[in-house]
């Protein structure tokens, strides 16, 4: 005859899982608070701000078209203007909006000097922003 216990049972076994549902309760709250507070931080204050003459309203900055033909004529906005002409209507736009771009096309037919020429007119007037224009290459077909 034999003492004690014939079955063992093993007892209770540590649970090894992570237990998820404290962080998704804790995310969950998260998510609440940005919800109740998000609109709270995209408010603005309303005025209604007074009226003066001074004050200018923000613009998209402006832009003259200079072209160079293969004579070397220059065109102001599609219309053809001496340089003496040219330099006096620059610092006319260069008065209004000093910050306005010269988009500069030249034949690729005019010498150099000759574009080099009109880009100082347009330094001279006060507009130092030039940008200049060509066309993109056909792409090479295989």
């Amino acid at each position: 005859m034999s003492f004690g216990r014939l079955e063992r049972t093993l007892g209770a076994q540590p649970m090894s899982d992570i237990n998820v549902t404290p962080l998704v309760d804790v995310m969950l709250v998260l998510v609440v608070i940005f919800i109740i507070t998000a609109p709270l931080l995209a408010s603005a204050i309303r005025l209604d701000l007074p009226k003066t003459d001074a004050a200018k309203s923000v613009e998209v900055p402006q832009f003259v078209t200079l072209v160079v033909d293969k004579s070397g004529q220059a065109f102001l906005n599609d219309k053809p203007v001496k340089l003496d002409e040219l330099a006096r209507k620059l610092t006319e736009t260069a008065v209004q909006n000093p910050d306005t771009e010269v988009q500069l096309r030249a034949d690729e037919a005019v010498p150099y000097g000759k574009v080099v020429e009109v880009m100082g007119v347009a330094q001279k007037a006060g507009l130092n922003r030039i940008g200049f224009v060509a066309d993109p290459k056909p792409a090479a077909r295989p």
